[in-house]
């Protein structure tokens, strides 16, 4: 008996022990990830700030929707890691549809010709994995538009005038706030 009571106290020491190391693990460093964070922000002439936190895939010679997201006609994230986050003070109008001051996912649909913008209740998650329609708050298509050069790493730009943009490889889009 008594081995068995010593068993079992050295064995909840030891799962105490390793349990408190985990805890006591540093924060991951994002900015080592193969797709870094990053962030586009800016405040229009109209005084709405716009932030987007994502992170930044880079093609590294692969086709887009075959080697690499976004897939056709697929929901994605519109970068790597966690959901990228679109963010504004006021609310706003996006291509004309309302949209209120918020944070939100921010997740998109490639259709080739065409993307559909989408902006989700649900801002903070991984991926597009546990994504949901029925949180969509706004739906907005727009054109592809493929940026003049090719951009190896994903990015956003936004513009004083509320001009949005991404380039990615041959892909792109935009869209206005206002």
């Amino acid at each position: 008996m008594k081995k068995i009571l010593s068993l079992a106290l050295v064995t909840g020491i030891l799962f105490m022990g390793i349990n408190a190391h985990a805890q006591n693990k540093p924060p991951e460093d994002k900015s080592k990830r193969p797709s870094p964070p990053a962030t586009a922000s800016a405040t229009t002439t109209k005084g709405v700030a716009i932030k987007i936190d994502y992170s930044q895939p880079s093609v590294k010679g692969r086709v887009i929707g075959t080697g690499v997201e976004p897939k056709k006609d697929t929901v994605w994230r519109t970068g790597a890691n966690e959901a990228t986050v679109f963010e504004i003070n006021k609310d706003v109008t996006i291509n004309g549809k309302a949209l209120k001051a918020g944070k939100y996912g921010f997740f998109t649909i490639w259709h080739g010709d065409t993307w559909t913008i989408i902006f989700n209740k649900t801002w903070d998650q991984w991926g597009a994995f546990n994504y949901k329609k029925a949180d969509d708050v706004l739906r907005v298509d727009v054109p592809n538009m493929a940026p003049a050069s090719p951009s190896e790493k994903m990015t956003f730009w936004i513009g004083k005038d509320g001009k949005v943009t991404l380039a990615w490889g041959n892909v792109g889009f935009g869209f206005t706030v206002m």
